[in-house]
């Protein structure tokens, strides 16, 4: 299985972002969890929230587009920089 490109925590709320391919370039797709304990076993993960999660999963969310932007821009100098390809 493949990488994640980037994950962020804040507690016990993530956000994973995955980059994807396709004819047209990569592209970002992010999926938001929640970390909890099943009794004292291991730890599982949901991508159901609660009220009190929804505020920091905001700002997760907010982080987690910056670095999209960020990494999109990369993606763009990069192509740029390579020139023109053969087809």
């Amino acid at each position: 299985m493949s990488q994640p490109a980037h994950k962020i925590r804040i507690g016990n709320l993530s956000v994973t972002i995955w980059r994807n391919h396709s004819e047209r370039g990569p592209w970002y797709s992010v999926i938001p969890t929640r970390s909890y304990r099943q009794g004292d076993d291991a730890w599982r993960e949901t991508e159901s929230l609660g009220f009190d999660d929804l505020l920091t999963m905001s700002k997760l969310l907010d982080l987690a587009h910056t670095w999209i932007m960020h990494q999109q821009k990369a993606d763009a100098k990069a192509r740029k920089d390579a020139g023109p390809t053969a087809k």
